[in-house]
């Protein structure tokens, strides 16, 4: 099993950028794909932006190409998100998760999660 925690939310005005951060312990990262995902209330929750071991492939939702950006650094056990550009329809609590299986947007392929960090975009 692989444990992870988001960190890095906060409150932020349109137009401008924060990084989150999802850290992981109990395993290496070789062997899981991280998703992250984002919830609004009264909102479905959405996948927002994947990478895989693989390959190092990344994949992304539509309406954050060009403005998010998935990485990791394995040194630190650590997948970051970077967000800029950010809109107040981005505002929700973002969650990573972790899934054995790569390219993955449904939260059901995803077994293991955080406790999610909140990210309020101000108009």
């Amino acid at each position: 099993q692989v444990q992870l925690v988001e960190s890095g939310g906060g409150l932020v005005q349109a137009g401008g950028s924060l990084r989150l951060s999802c850290a992981a312990s109990g395993r290496t990262f070789s062997s899981y794909s991280i998703g992250w995902f984002r919830q609004a209330p009264g909102k479905e929750r959405e996948f927002v932006a994947g990478i895989a071991w693989t390959g190092g492939s990344t994949y992304y939702e539509d309406s954050v190409k060009g403005r998010f950006t998935i990485s990791r650094d394995n040194a630190k056990n650590t997948v970051y998100l970077q967000m800029n550009s950010l809109k107040p329809e981005d505002t929700a609590v973002y969650s990573c998760a972790a899934s054995y299986v790569p390219n993955m947007v449904a939260a059901a392929a995803y077994a293991f999660w955080g406790q999610g960090t909140q990210v309020t975009v101000s108009s």
